[in-house]
């Protein structure tokens, strides 16, 4: 008896034995097989966002706010940002109102002298003001781009009449990314602001190398009848609270601020805070403008390199004729989770592609070549 319970305690002991190797072998086994590789995280090349971040001296002052967050911005937090400004662009206090104030600009002229009035601005492009004017009975005058895909000097003036509240033009051009040469574009200004008020885009100038003396503040400080418009949210890095601002004749800063242009309220205390800070780090500009630069020049190699077409972009995006729909090509980068935004008729065949980080440009011109090999661009 004594002998068969042996035997049998251990048949059982060495199957468990047995068993127990067999699972961890198994286990081994599933542990050495490739696991499902994860997608690759999604890349958002579609906005002209700053993939670079703002700057540490914005942070510093948001966790500074951190503890006011219950409290409304006050008047006296945004005009200090107001005297900051006016000290860094070099004009009168009077000459600055605080904002994303495109559309605001346009409600207002729209809204001036009763429906009818004539808006002209380059087509493409970025419609803000031109679509809030439309809402008062404003009347959008598109006008193409020329052959260098620039801003048509010579055509937009011939448009100008009596019915013209304004002509608005963005300097680099969005989204072809061009810029028209300086002074013939500063006297095209001055001629035209005798007529109009004349509305300078500049979101991304400071992506140029000579962004200081390309600036059309200058005739805003000769007193022309000039208004330009910038933003924290592109090589700043505060798309996230956003925030601009505007330099102007000061009848016309005068008229916006009556109609609600820098309230402190509407601007947010996190805003002002982050857009102050911003101003005064000059180093975080300069790098972020030589590490697109030095992108974007890879960008236009690649572009090159395949044969396409496209614009000599100085903005922080490139824009090319893929020679397919660019609704095509979008689908095509969109299945490898990188986003490159709509199309810009009457650009159709047209992408354009924000610079992001270089790992990121990395992928997307990898995709790009995959794309087209599939699409078949042409010759």
């Amino acid at each position: 008896m004594f002998t068969d319970l042996s035997r049998r305690s251990l048949l059982r002991s060495s199957s468990a034995v047995f068993g127990s190797a067999l699972r961890g072998c198994l286990l081994l086994q599933l542990d050495q097989q490739p696991a499902e590789s994860s997608p690759p995280r999604p890349i958002r090349l579609s906005l002209n966002e700053n993939p670079y971040g703002p700057s540490p001296d914005v942070v510093e002052a948001l966790q500074r706010e951190s503890s006011s967050l219950s409290r409304y911005a006050d008047s006296a937090a945004a005009q200090r940002l107001t005297e900051q400004i006016a000290m860094y662009e070099r004009v009168p206090v009077d000459q600055v109102v605080l904002g994303e104030i495109l559309g605001l600009i346009g409600l207002y002229l729209g809204s001036q002298g009763g429906p009818g009035g004539e808006f002209i601005y380059s087509t493409p492009g970025y419609l803000a003001l031109i679509e809030a004017a439309a809402r008062v009975g404003g009347v959008g005058v598109p006008v193409p781009l020329n052959e260098q895909y620039q801003n048509d000097l010579a055509a937009l003036r011939k448009k100008v009449n009596e019915r013209t509240r304004a002509i608005y033009l963005v300097n680099p051009h969005n989204p072809a990314g061009t810029v028209n040469e300086n002074e013939e574009f500063k006297q095209f200004l001055r001629e035209c602001s005798r007529h109009t008020v004349a509305i300078v885009d500049e979101a991304y100038l400071e992506y140029t190398a000579d962004f200081v003396s390309r600036s059309a503040v200058s005739l805003v400080r000769e007193g022309a009848n000039v208004m330009v418009f910038r933003t924290f949210d592109k090589i700043h890095a505060l798309a996230g609270l956003p925030i601009g601002y505007g330099l102007a004749p000061p009848a016309l800063v005068n008229a916006l601020r009556k109609q609600g242009a820098g309230d402190a309220e509407s601007l947010g205390r996190l805003n002002i805070a982050a857009a102050s800070a911003a101003l005064r780090d000059t180093a975080q500009v300069e790098r972020t403008r030589k590490a697109v630069a030095h992108e974007r020049e890879i960008w236009l190699s690649v572009l090159q390199d395949l044969k396409l077409e496209h614009t000599a972009t100085q903005a922080n995006f490139v824009f090319f004729d893929a020679g397919v729909p660019q609704k095509k090509l979008a689908a095509a980068m969109l299945r490898q989770r990188i986003d490159i935004g709509r199309a810009h008729p009457p650009y159709d065949n047209w992408a354009r592609i924000t610079i992001g980080l270089p790992e990121d440009n990395l992928r997307a011109q990898a995709a790009l070549r995959d794309a087209l090999r599939v699409s078949g661009p042409k010759a």
